[in-house]
This record gives C-alpha cells, sequence and structure tokens, in this order.
C-alpha cells in the first residue's frame, strides 16, 4: 500500500533534497505547500524559479550577483580581500558592520578526501586579482577546520612571497564561555592569540 499519492510523494521527495531537511521536516513542508492558495504557490515556485535564473556568480570576486558584478565589487576599494569559502560566509560578515572592503569566494576548501584540490577552487582568480596592483591585505576567513586552515596555508604560502600582508581571523574563547567548558583546542588557541591590553 502506497503510503502517499504520487504528487505528495513526489513533493516530499524534493524537499528532502534541501540540506537538513529530513523526512519528517520534509512531510511538513508539502502540506504547507499543498495548503497553500493557488497565488501562494504561485508566488513560491516563482521565487524558485527567479532565483535559479536571476543569481549568478559575479565575475570579480565569486559572491551571489543579480548581474556581472556584485554591488561589493562596484561600490568598495578593493585594497582589502577577505577570503571566504562559500557566498553565505559573505552574507554572516556583512551582517556585522564592521567590514569594509571586498571578498573573494573559493566555493570550497581544499579536501583531498572528498577529491577537492586547489585547481578545483576560485584560487587563480584571487591570485589575477592581486597582480593588478593595489591590494595591501588578504584576510583569510577560511572554517578553522582541517580544510580551511589547509586552504588558508596554501593561499598564504603563494601570497606572501608577493610581500602582500596576510592575516587570519582570530580565533580563541567565546563571549561569555567559562574556562571550564571550553573545548581544549579554543582554550590552545587564546592562548597562542593572545593580546596585549
Amino acid at each position: 500500500m502506497k503510503v502517499y499519492i504520487e504528487p505528495i510523494g513526489k513533493l516530499i521527495n524534493e524537499f528532502t533534497k534541501l540540506p537538513g531537511v529530513g523526512a519528517k521536516t520534509a512531510q511538513r513542508y508539502a502540506y504547507k505547500v499543498i495548503n497553500m492558495t493557488d497565488e501562494e504557490a504561485k508566488e513560491f515556485a516563482n521565487a524558485i524559479l527567479n532565483a535559479k535564473s536571476n543569481v549568478h556568480y559575479c565575475k570579480i570576486c565569486g559572491n551571489f550577483s543579480e548581474g556581472d558584478v556584485c554591488d561589493v565589487c562596484k561600490n568598495r576599494v578593493a585594497d582589502v580581500i577577505c577570503v571566504v569559502k562559500e557566498p553565505k560566509d559573505v552574507i554572516a560578515i556583512e551582517k556585522l558592520n564592521e567590514y569594509n572592503g571586498v571578498y573573494h569566494v573559493l566555493h570550497g576548501t581544499i579536501s583531498p578526501m572528498d577529491g577537492i584540490g586547489p585547481n578545483q577552487l576560485n584560487i587563480k582568480s584571487l591570485l589575477e586579482r592581486i597582480s593588478k596592483g593595489g591590494v595591501t591585505e588578504i584576510i583569510m576567513a577560511t572554517n578553522p577546520d582541517v580544510e580551511g586552515e589547509a586552504t588558508a596555508m596554501y593561499i598564504s604560502n603563494l601570497i606572501k612571497p608577493l610581500g602582500i600582508k596576510v592575516t587570519r581571523l582570530a580565533r580563541g574563547i567565546p563571549i561569555g564561555t567559562d574556562l571550564e567548558y571550553a573545548d581544549e583546542v579554543s582554550l590552545a588557541r587564546a592562548f597562542v592569540e593572545r593580546k596585549t591590553i
């Protein structure tokens, strides 16, 4: 006996393809869509199609953009470049309202276990940007995991001989954390990254 009629089963199946969406969540999403008015369902479907057809990668930095060049690259001085793994990392940094430079999106990190090497990443265009001159600092803002650290070191080794300052986001103990509950890696990093006050 079929649990779902075919249209519902297919919709649930499509939702389970999204990251972090399990069977129960997919079922709730499918029921929500079915209970939408025709107009709401059309708006939802059109939003997906519109995003798919109108969102591109910026030809300069690799971030999401509606045109050839994103707003950040159009409106900011490119002397400091923050290198990130994915476009969602740009959004996280932009929400802080603390950084006024530009970005460079790698679209991944070096991961030999997954068959991802430097040639599969957006590194060549970063070196091309730097070669045009005017860049004074590269901020490596990849995740503080094995792949992110390996990628940061690889890119740093390529850039340092060019005489450009390469920095890494500071890491350590989050504000509000008791030392006794801090993990060993974060606590050790906090000691290494300590600053004069």
